[in-house]
Formats: structure tokens, sequence, C-alpha cells
């Protein structure tokens, strides 16, 4: 039985896999890392606490009423997290749909994949702004829904919008692997 040296453990030596492979193997075991992480933190302290969520939640609430008063509508919010359009409730934004995970999610893709620090320091927060802006609007584009289309708004929660800010992750992951994160050099990829 051979023995491997530390060294082989630490690089992943264990097999010959060449850098482009290395480096997705990298990214996931980063990515799989910092989900745990952050699924520790979330739910052993940031979730019991519920602060966070909380005025998130309500803040999320209250920037889609803005929107929808902007579009016309006679928009505002009861208990805080709920939205309302003529004084009735159409969308309640629970701590599960107020984007923190999505923020969570984001910012470990970019952290886990190579890249210079000073543009992950701009960009990560870039992202995350532009993630938040898009819940505003689905939580805004589902009250529309429940005046207009009611029996449309479970489908399109759960699936529509879903893969819509999903979709908008992507895309700005996308354009950091394309446009910001450190390119292989042909040493590297050979």
């Amino acid at each position: 039985m051979a023995i491997l040296p530390v060294s082989a453990l630490l690089t992943f030596d264990l097999v010959p896999v060449d850098s482009r492979k290395r480096h997705l193997l990298r990214f996931g075991l980063l990515s799989a890392a910092m989900y745990l992480l952050w699924f520790g933190v979330y739910e052993h302290w940031l979730a019991q606490d519920g602060r966070l969520d909380t005025v998130l939640s309500n803040n999320i609430a209250a920037n889609s009423a803005v929107v929808l008063r902007v579009l016309g509508f006679d928009a505002g919010t009861a208990q805080a997290n709920l939205v309302t359009i003529d004084q009735r409730a159409v969308v309640s934004v629970g701590h599960p749909c107020n984007g923190l995970v999505l923020y969570a999610l984001f910012t470990g893709f970019i952290l886990a994949f190579p890249g210079p620090i000073r543009q992950k320091a701009w960009f990560i927060p870039l992202g995350l702004v532009i993630i938040y802006v898009v819940n505003i609007l689905r939580v805004a584009a589902l009250a529309i829904n429940h005046v207009y289309a009611h029996g449309t708004v479970d489908f399109n929660h759960h699936y529509t919008f879903t893969f819509v800010v999903y979709s908008f992750i992507l895309l700005l992951w996308l354009a950091w692997v394309r446009r910001f994160a450190q390119p292989q050099t042909e040493a590297a990829v050979a």
C-alpha cells in the first residue's frame, strides 16, 4: 500500500488533472465550502436572531411599494412586510424571498472564482445592488400580477420570477468570468 505525501492531498495530485479541470475543481470545492459556511452562520445565528431577515423583508416591501407608486398604483405597506394596492394585501415578503440567500450565493461564486481582489471589491457590491433592485422589481411585478391575473401568482412566484432572478445572477457571474476574472496563461493551460 502506497502512502501519499501530504502535499499530494493538499494540491489534489491524487489523479492527474489538467489545469482547466483543476480550476473547476477548486471553484466547486470553494463554492461548496462557502455554502456550508453560509448555511452554518445563517441557520445557527442569523435566522435565529431574525433581525437581518426582518429588516431586509420590510425594506424590500417598502421599496416595492415605492416602485408601484411611481407606476401609478395606490400602493403602500401594512405590517411592514406586506405590500398593498388600494389598501388590499397583495404580496407578503417572507424571509425566504428577501434576497439574503441570493446575496450570499452571488458573493460566494465571485469569491470562489479566481480574480483580482480589487476587481472583486467593487464587482461584488455592484452585483448585490443589481440583485437587490431585481428583487424589488420582482416583488412589484408579483403585486401587479396579483391585481390583474391572481390565478397565475403562485406559478409566477415559484417559477417565472425565480428563473428571472437566478438568470440575472448567472449573467452577473458570467460577466465576472469573461471580463474580470484572471485569464489563464498559455503555460497554465498547457
